[in-house]
């Protein structure tokens, strides 16, 4: 009696036999394999951000109220799409958050109740942006036909173009130092709008699953605005910044 076997059984069976005797040298991919090659790559990651703040208006608000530097770092979350075009170059879509809130008060002024004079500062920034993602080394690589095997740990670079929405907005009690005697008084003061950015970063991806890998990424944003007629006066507001995040990817 004769027995067959489809061809891409196969076809499939020898690119399975191919992996399980890979070299020693070979051992540095990751577990299991894809069919095809991926064409789409879809990231999520969170982590913090560190903000440049260094225009006058970030010197101003640190002189005057009780705000330091790092009190505009806060919570950072992102997400990606990426395309992938050629073997070690993908087109990347992505969407960034970092949001701070940090509560204040006058530094040489008090309220005729004796009590300090109190607000409420809030910095955030939604970069909106399209690039490229080079990896100088092979993702992956092909069995035969039929298999692809994707690579342990990859590094990667990139950068990308695009538009940012910011609002930097003060809330509660102010001083007017015009007057004689100086007045306080309450208000909202908000500057928000879109802006050209700029990205570069840098990452790892660490294959855990064919399907899935976790990642590390660092980012470099550029961007300034001009300030709202609230902020007249100032400089562009300063929103640049660096970002570290990690999470996860899935390979589709």
């Amino acid at each position: 009696m004769q027995f067959s076997l489809p061809v891409r059984g196969v076809a499939v069976g020898l690119a399975l036999a191919l992996a399980a005797s890979a070299s020693p040298s070979e051992a540095q991919t990751g577990r299991g394999f894809l069919f095809d090659e991926p064409n789409v790559i879809l990231g999520a990651r969170g982590g913090f951000g560190v903000a440049s703040a260094g225009s006058d208006l970030f010197d101003f608000v640190r002189q005057e109220l009780t705000l330091s530097r790092g009190d505009f770092n806060g919570f950072s979350a992102s997400g990606d799409v990426g395309v992938r075009v050629l073997p070690r170059l993908d087109l990347v879509a992505s969407v960034g958050y970092v949001g701070s809130s940090a509560r204040s008060e006058s530094r040489d002024w008090e309220g005729e109740d004796d009590l300090p004079i109190l607000q409420r500062t809030e910095f955030r920034r939604v970069p909106l942006t399209a690039g490229v993602r080079l990896y100088p080394l092979a993702p992956g690589r092909s069995v035969g036909r039929y298999a692809w095997i994707p690579a342990r740990l990859v590094p990667y670079v990139g950068a990308a173009a695009g538009g940012m929405w910011y609002r930097f907005r003060q809330t509660g009690e102010f001083v007017d130092e015009s007057t004689d005697p100086p007045i306080i008084f309450e208000d909202e003061l908000d500057s928000n709008g879109w802006a050209p950015t700029a990205e570069a970063f840098a990452g790892l991806e660490y294959t855990i699953t064919p399907r899935m890998a976790i990642t590390g990424e660092g980012r470099y944003t550029w961007a300034e605005a001009e300030p709202s007629d609230a902020f007249e006066g100032f400089d562009p507001i300063d929103l640049a910044g660096f970002v570290i995040t990690v999470g996860v990817s899935f390979r589709q």
